[in-house]
């Protein structure tokens, strides 16, 4: 394994030179180093009993940036062992057992989805989106296409669905909504720019907000009225890996279904609707 690589080694190297606040961080980064790459600096100094500043500076400790840099290490070097881990098992196993890890990696994203979800909140925010006279769907990145999918899944079901993924056009959509519509925004991260950006700007013009996010403590899970979590693991290398994706597909699935479940009359004629006017657009 590449040296500069290997950042455990590195905080073994410097494990005496820190403090005992940034032992701390160490001592939690070394056992749990693969859920760290996940974590906001928040989270981090939550489950390690210190500040944010504290984590910074057992970034720069280390002769790192700040946590952003702290974080792609981490990331690289997780990456590095999971490859070296699957190059041994497809030596071993052959293709056929790379193809089942492949879908392994899917079907949990879908279970830890399952076991995080929190009926109350889906209720909550199944409550909204019946109300609301128009739900704009957002996101940006890997974000704005389950935003897409989210309007084309429920625009067969009602026409108060839309999604919106240029992040100027979602800024002035959002300056000229009110209290009677919703924010539905997709954020696995939680930490984007732009999404706490739309959240702080739906707050100011009371709009309700849901976001659908892998961390519940983000900045933006402070922000949204009503979060759902999904699950699924993504490093800060992957940029929209398939496994997270797929935990938010099946989490709008669900919201989907006990949607139309609720206006299940409603969503029948309007389906029946859409298929006599799809009619002509099929041999």
């Amino acid at each position: 394994m590449d040296r500069d690589n290997n950042v455990l080694r590195l905080i073994h190297n410097e494990y005496y030179q820190l403090s005992s606040a940034e032992r701390k961080v160490a001592d939690y980064v070394l056992e749990h180093y693969e859920m760290v790459q996940n974590m906001s600096i928040t989270q981090l100094g939550l489950e390690c009993g210190v500040a944010d500043a504290t984590v910074s500076r057992f970034c720069r400790s280390l002769g790192l940036n700040g946590f952003s840099s702290f974080k792609l290490k981490i990331a690289k070097y997780t990456a590095t062992t999971i490859i070296e881990q699957r190059e041994s098992m497809v030596n071993a196993n052959g293709t056929l057992a790379r193809y089942h890890h492949i879908a392994s990696l899917s079907m949990r994203a879908i279970q830890e989805t399952v076991d995080v979800l929190c009926h109350e909140n889906v209720e909550r925010a199944v409550l909204l989106l019946e109300k609301a006279s128009r739900v704009v769907c957002m996101g940006s990145g890997g974000g704005s296409i389950i935003a897409e999918e989210c309007a084309h899944l429920f625009s067969t079901v009602s026409n108060k669905f839309s999604a919106v993924v240029d992040s100027h056009i979602q800024a002035s959509t959002i300056a000229l909504l009110g209290s009677d519509d919703l924010l539905l925004l997709f954020s696995y991260s939680g930490s984007t720019k732009n999404g706490i950006f739309l959240l702080e700007l739906a707050k100011s013009r009371n709009v309700p907000t849901i976001l659908i996010t892998r961390f519940t403590k983000s900045p933006a899970g402070q922000l949204a009225d009503i979060v759902l979590q999904c699950g699924s693991n993504e490093s800060p290398l992957q940029f929209g890996s398939v496994p997270a994706r797929i935990a938010q597909l099946t989490l709008l699935d669900v919201l989907y279904q006990e949607f139309y479940q609720r206006n299940k009359n409603e969503c029948d004629i309007n389906i029946q609707r859409i298929a006599e006017a799809l009619a002509e657009h099929h041999l």
